[in-house]
């Protein structure tokens, strides 16, 4: 989709950004506004993150400034905390001079254009001076956003070779901002899509996530996958989303972006996704929850309703965004759901108005017959909530005993 650029000679540059380009300037460092935040703004998208490019060597960027963190120093790059300490970062000019596909050993000492050369696609590769209101745009990059292009810079089978993660970068853009993929790009990202999986499950669970948070479309991001060939390594439980398959959702009828929820819309199983992604140990719980759980109650009525909140505990809310995302929820029972917890009805035993102590001041003997009796009494509130009072519980509680 073509986009509508800002057309004035000059962007915004926050002004503590703008205080550290004039401090290395002024000691005869060249220094520019480079990156995602100068597309951004091109866009129309403010952003306060902008990052910088200098000749400046790392050495020297530590040496000027008096509050820094050394980020990224083996790349060049240097965070520059302002008053407010608030992180820019800064990086010296650099060039590749050896990759494996993942990870680059780089030179410095080389000049801006030989700098954006090394970027992975021509609209990431514009920088921009805000004290001389110049730009530098060697690959026609504010061009390609006017056309709604993402190209990769120069070569595209070498740029993905030296780092295969733009391959996902490429589908990550094209989904956020609805562009299309040039096809000398396309066809080196399909050609190389096989060859994904020595990188990093961390640095593809980022863009997956950072993906679902940005995409437009979310069937249009999956579909991108599909296309591209990469969810064969990586999303192999996933399905199309143009699937002729009556139970796939229209992922778009809802707004969350929760990767977990968003994941499970389309894959199945879930949990072996985040597994694989070496996702986080709550990630990987709830998606094991999805996956094990009926995916909605036997029916409307409110003790169905009830047993099915019991039965599915905190995944009950994640399997309810997925119902409502297939259209499953048309009988009512998600406004079921809202009463029952509006009116505070018991559906776990921390519900009971009675406790393991109750029950052994009633009589009942310490040890796992206290949990079975709290089950058994959990059964009764589930079909009776009325029946949740301390006197009523206590009293079946000593029947049974």
């Amino acid at each position: 989709m073509a986009a509508a650029l800002q057309t004035g000679g000059d962007i915004p540059v926050p002004a503590p950004v703008l205080a550290i380009l004039r401090r290395l300037e002024d000691a005869g460092h060249e220094t520019w506004c480079v990156g995602g935040a100068v597309r951004d703004e091109l866009l129309g998208n403010v952003q306060q993150d902008v990052d910088l490019a200098t000749a400046a060597a790392p050495e020297v960027v530590l040496k000027l400034f008096r509050r820094t963190v050394p980020v990224g120093i083996e790349h060049g790059t240097i965070g520059v905390l302002d008053d407010d300490n608030v992180l820019h970062e800064v990086t010296t000019f650099r060039r590749d001079v050896r990759t494996d596909g993942r990870h680059a050993i780089v030179e410095f000492g080389v000049s801006l254009d030989e700098d954006l050369a090394r970027r992975d696609f021509t609209i990431n590769a514009i920088a921009y001076h805000p004290v001389r209101h110049a730009w530098r745009d060697p690959f026609a990059g504010r061009d390609d956003l006017r056309q709604g292009i993402i190209r990769a810079v120069g070569e595209p089978a070498v740029r993905f070779a030296e780092d295969r993660l733009r391959i996902l970068r490429a589908l990550r853009f094209a989904a956020r901002f609805d562009f299309t993929i040039d096809p000398a790009t396309w066809a080196a990202a399909t050609d190389q899509a096989h060859d994904i999986g020595h990188l990093s499950a961390e640095r593809v669970r980022g863009e997956w996530v950072k993906s679902i948070a940005t995409a437009r479309s979310l069937d249009t991001l999956v579909q991108l996958w599909f296309d591209s060939g990469v969810t064969r390594t990586w999303l192999p439980e996933c399905r199309a989303p143009n699937s002729s398959r009556d139970d796939v959702p229209v992922a778009d009828r809802i707004a969350t972006r929760d990767p977990v929820v968003v994941t499970a819309a389309f894959c199945s199983p879930n949990a072996t996704i985040w597994r694989r992604f070496k996702g986080s140990n709550d990630e990987i719980h709830r998606a094991e929850a999805i996956d094990r759980a009926p995916p909605r109650p036997a029916s409307a009525a409110p003790r169905d309703v009830r047993r099915w909140i019991a039965m599915v505990g905190a995944a009950a809310d994640d399997l309810r965004t997925l119902a409502r995302w297939r259209g499953d929820d048309s009988d009512g029972w998600s406004a079921v759901l809202d009463q029952i917890r509006l009116r505070g009805e018991a559906t776990g035993r921390s519900g009971l108005a009675v406790t393991g102590d109750d029950l052994i001041g009633a009589g009942i003997a310490a040890g796992p017959e206290i949990g079975r009796t709290l089950d058994r009494l959990l059964g009764v509130v589930l079909d009776e909530p009325a029946l949740n009072t301390r006197e009523a519980l206590l009293a079946l509680a000593r029947k049974a005993g």
